[in-house]
């Protein structure tokens, strides 16, 4: 078991999860104009994947804020998402790399009988 404990303490974390927590309502996808109706007011739908598979659901024009609304939370959770792995990713190289720095390796015996040189 890998129990990992991160010596560098960081404010972007705790703040990066309180901004993740408080996204209560989000929905993957994009909203398309589908056509405009008789009364030149636009119909919406949603496309979205979902198991693989591309999903349309028609969108009725009062949710369609609400829509746009969720879509933004969700581009705003991947933005946070995408920072955490990041900063997380960068300080587990630079400690990586400051271990190799520390303990320098010694070279070891080679135990392969490799090739003789030809004294001809």
């Amino acid at each position: 078991m890998n129990t990992y404990t991160n010596p560098v303490k960081t404010t972007e974390i705790p703040g990066r999860i309180r901004q993740l927590a408080a996204i209560t309502r989000m929905e993957r996808g994009h909203l398309a104009i589908i056509r405009t109706g008789p009364d030149g007011q636009p119909y919406y739908n949603l496309q979205h994947r979902e198991n693989g598979r591309n999903i349309t659901e028609y969108i009725p024009r009062d949710q369609v804020a609400t829509v746009e609304e969720n879509i933004a939370a969700y581009e705003k959770f991947k933005s946070l998402i995408d920072g955490h792995v990041n900063e997380i990713s960068e300080k587990s190289r630079q400690e990586r790399k400051s271990d190799i720095k520390q303990k320098p390796r010694t070279a070891k015996p080679s135990t392969s009988p490799g090739r003789k040189k030809s004294t001809s």
